[in-house]
C-alpha cells in the first residue's frame, strides 16, 4: 500500500511539473483563485473551476500577460479593459447559473467574461460595440474551442431579441439606467447584472431578479468602477 500511495504521489508532482512546463502562468492562476477569489468570498465551485482553467493571459496583450493574474483590471485598447478577477468572479456568482441557461453579456470586450460564462451555461450570447475588439474577441473565443459563444458586432443596449428571451444579462459597461430592451429580453425568475449610477465616477453593482408580472427585486452589492456603456444609452441619460 504505501509503495502504491508513493507511486500515485510522484504522478501527481509529475503531472504538475509537467502542467507547468506546458502552462508557465499555472501556478499564477492557481494563486489568484485561492488568494483573490476563493479568499475574498466567492463560494460558487463552478465558479472557481472556471476561473482555475481559463488561460487570462491570452485575453491581454503580451505585455500585458505577466500582470494577468494581478486582482486588478488592465487595458485591452480602444479605452477599455478587462474586469479584475475577483469583479469577474463576483458577478457570475451572482447570477447562480445552471447549466442549460442561456445568458446574453453585453460588452465583450477580450472575450474573458464570455468565455467564464461558456464554462459554466449552455449558451452565450455576446455583444461589443467596438468592431475591432469583437472581431478579435471572437477569433480567440474560437481558437480557445468556445463552440457555445457567438459573439456580435452591435450596440448591446438594444440587446439580442432573435435569441431572447435569457436566464441572465450580465452588463461589463456603467450606465446610469437599466436598458428596457434587456429586461424585455429577459425571462420571468431571471436575472440581470449591472454596474448601476454615475458613468464619470463609481457605480453601484446591482442585482436585479425579475419577478413574475415583470416586478424587479434589486440588490445592491457594492460599489464598482467601470468604463461607461456607448452607442444608444448615451443618448437615454
Amino acid at each position: 500500500m504505501r509503495v502504491i500511495i508513493l507511486a500515485f504521489a510522484l504522478l501527481l508532482t509529475t503531472a504538475s511539473v509537467l502542467s507547468s512546463a506546458t502552462d508557465p502562468y499555472l501556478q499564477k492562476r492557481q494563486e489568484m483563485v485561492r488568494d483573490d477569489i476563493r479568499g475574498r468570498g466567492i463560494k460558487d465551485g463552478r465558479v472557481l473551476s472556471a476561473m482555475a482553467k481559463i488561460p487570462r493571459h491570452l485575453f491581454v496583450g503580451e505585455r500585458l500577460r505577466r500582470q494577468a493574474y494581478a486582482d486588478t483590471p488592465l487595458p485591452i485598447g480602444e479605452g477599455q479593459t478587462i474586469s479584475q478577477p475577483y469583479v469577474v468572479a463576483l458577478m457570475t456568482e451572482a447570477l447562480r447559473l445552471k447549466p442549460g441557461d442561456r445568458v446574453l453579456e453585453i460588452g465583450t470586450g477580450s472575450g474573458y467574461q464570455a468565455a467564464v460564462l461558456a464554462e459554466m451555461v449552455k449558451e452565450v450570447y455576446s455583444i461589443e460595440i467596438r468592431k475591432d475588439l469583437a472581431e478579435t474577441a471572437d477569433k480567440r473565443l474560437k481558437e480557445l474551442g468556445y463552440k457555445n459563444v457567438a459573439v456580435k458586432y452591435g450596440d448591446g443596449y438594444l440587446g439580442w431579441p432573435e435569441y431572447a428571451p435569457f436566464d441572465a444579462v450580465i452588463i461589463t459597461a456603467s450606465v446610469n439606467h437599466i436598458p428596457p430592451p434587456l429586461l424585455k429580453q429577459l425571462k420571468e425568475g431571471g436575472r440581470l447584472i449591472l454596474p448601476l449610477g454615475s458613468t464619470l465616477f463609481y457605480q453601484t453593482l446591482t442585482l436585479v431578479t425579475k419577478k413574475k408580472g415583470g416586478d424587479l427585486a434589486v440588490e445592491q452589492m457594492g460599489a464598482v468602477a467601470f468604463v461607461p456603456m456607448t452607442g444608444e444609452a448615451l443618448k437615454r441619460r
